[in-house]
């Protein structure tokens, strides 16, 4: 093969491995090559085969197969998503809030499903008269979506289909217009807003918007009062937002606030007033209100809830009679409330040391209730419903875990590891009761750190088979996420990305000297942007850790950001930097996991990719698979398993997905000896 020269205005990098780029995903030589390392991988993998499938029986023997969703009262009927014994996909349901009144089934993903080697239901919403709904769907995995439209009564599909398009939607009141966002088919950002009236040619659908800026997406949206509709307009760093009334037949919108370098900013409105949630002189953000009509007069903004540089408020739910956000304070995710009557606002409780609280679904204005999820390490996803006015809370439904899973064998903790700057990085773990923390357990830590993206804690039953097994697991909070707040993004991008990769190396020195792992049995896992973390500690400091598991990776930063014909690349100049401007070109190339491969024994790595990925593009993982095992001088195995009919999410199906989780965990127990 012909070494590809990648040519930059500040230097050529050869690529031995550039011939594995197909953007047609149809080359022959390409196929053959990546199912040639799928099936090397699991060739390598058959000895740990048997304990693959117990692992996989053991995940799925603690599923609840017929469960179902907290139903979610929304314009006079309730919701819910229920999935049958068996069945791979959910079955979308609503009935009337009325006594004695029949389910009816929405949509059947199970029976959309049928055929397809992917499917994914991106979303659906009901018009505002309850009578027709709008639904997206992927059947390729590369997440461009095509809106379907159905009769609700009769349960026929009506003629109109839409494709390429965003899952988001947005019903006018007239029942029979709906804006939708339009893909670029290269890019596959959003590029335009359309309007669609039903029955009539998509072709003539009236242009509404159109972004100018390729490192902006877009996203449509009903306001939750049902008095406006949105568009947002959204890069890494700045946003702008744009309202119209949903009964004006013209859908003339007015511009909120206009962009400028660097806010970000959300609304929402609520009886001539709008809310918005603003950086605005405010780096962990605050909630301010304005007068609907002179909303983007930032003279006319008061604050409802003031900035604090202590806390990061992430999200906030608008309800009648009260406000409530999800804020970041002490490493943790909370809610705070606050009454538009006055007085102090206050927090809901929690029961553990390190846990999770998420605002639920709450798409009703005219309620007291609020509904939250909480969970934790040792706490399964729990759903309440917290009534604001007498401060009873009602506990809905909490995930079920069939077998003998008991939370008080398991022990979670809230620790704190210096980094080698002298910051403090948040850690959460968990491990069984028990266990000896004498550093002889096996310990997988996980991190993220990108795009202001937390990991946050919460249980997953899956995880069980590895703390069984004596595993500690940890999650390490690195910089790059907002655990800690902005600042705590600031630090981990652009130029100082590589504090995410010292974090989490200085988090893995911390736990093993406090005991919870063993220095010679170190696992390490992430995907996507969290992949990347995976590919640089496996240059800088392979020793340390036993086995690597790398899920869609985003290995090869450079070349993908010079190429503006990948999808989504103008969008992450704002996380990662231009490569065009030099400072930006050396920083990403001193970090590059593929650029930094060399002469060196790796440990034991298990690296995932999809086909259709339309995030990290296949051939980045294929090409660093390929290139760490021309440069290995170790004997562990290097191993690429590559999804011909997945994106970025991997396979569809809740038990496809399983058996991907089942296969890592048998990767990883399997180096680990007789754990």
């Amino acid at each position: 093969m012909l070494v590809h020269r990648v040519t930059a205005p500040y230097g050529v990098r050869e690529d031995p491995f550039y011939w594995l780029r197909d953007d047609t995903r149809s080359d022959p030589q390409v196929l053959a090559h990546l199912r040639a390392e799928t099936a090397y991988a699991d060739a390598v993998l058959s000895p740990a085969q048997p304990l693959i499938e117990r692992l996989y029986s053991e995940i799925v023997g603690r599923i609840k197969e017929d469960d179902s969703s907290v139903p979610v009262r929304y314009r006079g009927y309730w919701y819910a998503s229920r999935f049958v014994s068996g069945g791979q996909y959910p079955v979308i349901v609503r009935w009337p809030d009325e006594p004695g009144a029949r389910e009816g089934v929405l949509l059947d993903c199970n029976t959309l499903a049928v055929g397809q080697s992917f499917f994914q239901l991106g979303g659906y919403e009901a018009s505002p008269d309850n009578t027709l709904l709008a639904y997206a769907e992927d059947t390729v995995g590369r997440r461009q979506f095509r809106i379907r439209f159905k009769d609700i009564a009769s349960g026929e599909l009506l003629g109109d289909v839409i494709e390429n398009v965003e899952p988001d939607v947005a019903w006018a009141d007239d029942n029979r217009t709906l804006l939708y966002v339009e893909k670029d088919p290269v890019t596959l950002l959003g590029r335009r807003v359309r309007a669609h009236v039903l029955g009539t040619s998509v072709s003539a659908d009236r242009l509404v918007y159109e972004e100018p800026d390729e490192s902006f997406d877009l996203v449509v949206t009903r306001s939750k009062s049902e008095r406006h509709l949105y568009i947002g307009s959204e890069s890494t760093t700045t946003s702008e937002w744009r309202y119209a009334r949903a009964n004006d037949p013209s859908l003339t919108f007015t511009v909120v606030v206009p962009r400028a370098a660097d806010h970000e900013y959300q609304i929402e409105d609520l009886d001539e007033r709008m809310l918005i949630r603003t950086n605005w002189q405010a780096e962990n953000f605050r909630v301010v209100a304005a007068p609907l009509a002179a909303c983007g007069d930032r003279t006319r903004w008061h604050d409802v809830l003031p900035h604090d540089p202590e806390v990061f408020l992430q999200s906030l739910e608008i309800f009648r009679n009260f406000l409530a956000v999800n804020e970041r304070s002490g490493g943790l995710l909370r809610i705070r409330v606050q009454r538009w009557s006055g007085g102090e606002p206050f927090y809901i409780a929690a029961d553990d040391p390190t846990y999770t609280m998420q605002l639920g679904s709450n798409p009703e204005l005219d309620t007291s209730s609020l509904r939250y999820v909480y969970t934790s390490l040792t706490t399964p996803a729990t759903t309440y419903d917290y009534d604001v006015r007498s401060g009873e809370r009602q506990l809905r439904k909490r995930e079920p875990v069939l077998g003998d899973f008991d939370p008080s064998n398991y022990t979670s903790e809230l620790l704190w590891a210096p980094a080698r700057d002298g910051e403090r990085v948040p850690v959460s773990v968990v491990y069984r009761k028990g266990l000896p923390r004498n550093g002889s357990a096996p310990l997988y830590v996980y991190a993220y750190g990108s795009y202001g993206l937390s990991a946050d804690p919460g249980f997953s039953s899956a995880r069980l088979s590895l703390l069984d097994r004596g595993f500690v697991y940890a999650i390490a909070h690195v910089r790059g996420g907002q655990e800690r707040g902005r600042r705590w993004y600031e630090a981990g991008r652009l130029g100082r990305k590589w504090n995410t990769f010292n974090d989490f190396l200085d988090v893995t020195d911390f736990l093993v000297a406090r005991g919870y792992g063993a220095r010679d049995n170190v696992f390490a896992s992430g995907g996507s942007a969290g992949g990347l973390l995976v590919g640089v500690i496996a240059n800088v400091a392979p020793e340390r850790y036993r086995g690597l598991v790398a899920h869609v990776p985003f290995v090869d930063i450079v070349t993908t950001m010079l190429d503006d014909s990948i999808p989504l690349t103008t969008l992450e100049y704002a996380e990662w930097g231009n490569p065009h401007e030099r400072q930006h070109y050396e920083y990403m190339l001193s970090y590059s996991p593929y650029d930094n491969v060399r002469a060196q024994a790796y440990p034991a790595m298990l690296v995932t990719t999809g086909l259709w990925d339309s995030q990290v593009q296949y051939y980045e993982p294929a090409k660093w698979v390929a290139k760490l095992r021309s440069a290995n001088r170790g004997s562990q195995p290097l191993l690429l398993h590559v999804n011909l009919q997945a994106g970025h999410g991997g396979k569809s199906g809740r038990y496809e997905r399983l058996r991907e989780i089942a296969r890592e965990y048998g990767f990883i127990i399997s180096l680990g000896g007789d754990v």
